[in-house]
């Protein structure tokens, strides 16, 4: 069978007819990906967005919480300070005059602070005051009392007790507080009462 040079002609040109429509094909296709990939690359700047927002209101949170922490903690401590003076009067301890917040710089670079300090010339109370009361806070403010004549030297020839001032606490925190020798403070709505039983005596360091 023999083939014509116009058959020739015509299957070339159907089969040149086919590679340009794969052409066309690959090159549509090529578009989709291209056009898929920029969708990805929107979407991915569209996440980072969203992780970038979340991010910051996170951070706004984080600080909302620490300034409201920050105000109820002042509140907790200008409630105690208010009746702090009388309760003490009333266990026997005659204290006349309270300052707050005592901060000091430690030679290794550190730093110490204490919410209230209640003193009358001869006697020392220093008072933790805690939103919420759980064992390790106890732990830890045992062990600054156990500094407090070093780091804070003018008060080395005084009689030192301590206390912890709550608004909730876990029981064993405060049952921990009274036998580890610290007045265990509870403040309410608009007032401060002191928690051990009338027969406690307090620690002295």
């Amino acid at each position: 069978m023999s083939v014509t040079l116009e058959e020739v002609w015509a299957l070339f040109k159907e089969t040149d007819q086919k590679f340009k429509e794969t052409d066309r094909q690959f090159k549509e296709t090529d578009r989709k990906f291209q056009e898929t990939d920029r969708k990805f690359q929107e979407t991915d700047r569209e996440f980072q967005e969203t992780d970038r927002q979340i991010k910051e209101t996170g951070r706004s949170i984080k600080k909302l919480e620490e300034l409201f922490t920050s105000q109820w903690g002042k509140l907790m401590e200008s409630l105690v300070e208010g009746d702090l003076v009388a309760i003490l009067n009333q266990r026997g301890i005659a204290i006349q005059d309270t300052t707050t917040r005592l901060k000091g710089k430690l030679p290794d670079g550190g730093g110490y602070e204490f919410d209230i300090i209640a003193h009358n010339g001869e006697a020392v109370v220093i008072i933790e005051v805690k939103t919420t009361l759980r064992p390790k806070d106890v732990t830890r403010f045992i062990d600054k009392l156990n500094h407090f004549k070093t780091w804070v030297p003018r008060y080395r020839h005084n009689i030192l007790h301590g206390g912890v001032a709550w608004l909730s606490a876990d029981a064993k925190a405060e049952e921990m507080a009274s036998k580890r020798g610290l007045f265990s403070i509870r403040a309410t709505g608009d007032s401060a009462a002191i928690q051990n039983p009338p027969a406690f005596i307090p620690r002295a360091w």
